[in-house]
């Protein structure tokens, strides 16, 4: 395990973005999903440094190496009243696995959810990969086996975003907007 001294967790400065990139591209080629990691610098400049960021990354280092990296955003539980955080991504490079610095990118992100009032932080992984599954329960995490993610990408997110345009229909948040006309101010007679 590294030392206090050697180990060093940051989050990720614009400067970064290549190699958060690299990180991405590692971890999709561990989970065998290399073809689905489309991303590129600057789409995670974008997302994380851009004028509207929605997620962010702390990156771990031991020594003056990279050794891992997690991305993160901010999520909201109407059950709980609270935020939490959703780890899209947490990758440790091989030759510093078993060294601490997968729990200390985790215990990171839940000390900056406690900072930031959260009620909780979830994450995903693969179910072949059991070996994380292993370490993630022996920090107390618990499987949500009652849960089935769904998602939505390419053509069948794109068929349901363009449903009914034909039709000239309004999406939901345009006739929010139309709604929101301020009334005429009344004057005192």
């Amino acid at each position: 395990m590294p030392s206090d001294t050697d180990l060093q967790i940051r989050p990720a400065k614009q400067s970064d973005a290549p190699l958060v990139l690299e990180f991405i591209r590692k971890l999709a080629e561990y989970g065998d999903i290399s073809s689905e990691a489309t991303v590129t610098e600057s789409d995670v400049r974008a997302a994380l440094f851009g004028e509207r960021p929605v997620a962010e990354a702390i990156l771990a280092y031991v020594g003056s190496e990279p050794a891992g990296f997690a991305v993160y955003s901010f999520t909201f539980s109407s059950f709980m009243g609270k935020p939490g955080i959703f780890v899209e991504d947490l990758f440790v490079e091989h030759r510093f696995r078993g060294r601490g610095v997968g729990k200390a990118l985790l215990l990171t992100l839940a000390r900056l959810g406690r900072e930031r009032g959260c009620g909780r932080l979830v994450w995903s992984v693969l179910n072949w990969n059991e070996q994380a599954m292993e370490f993630y329960q022996e920090l107390g995490a618990v499987p949500m086996d009652e849960w089935t993610t769904f998602r939505l990408t390419g053509e069948a997110l794109e068929h349901l975003a363009s449903s009914g345009e034909s039709q000239q229909e309004l999406s939901p948040v345009k006739k929010d907007a139309r709604r929101a006309v301020v009334a005429p101010e009344r004057r005192n007679a």
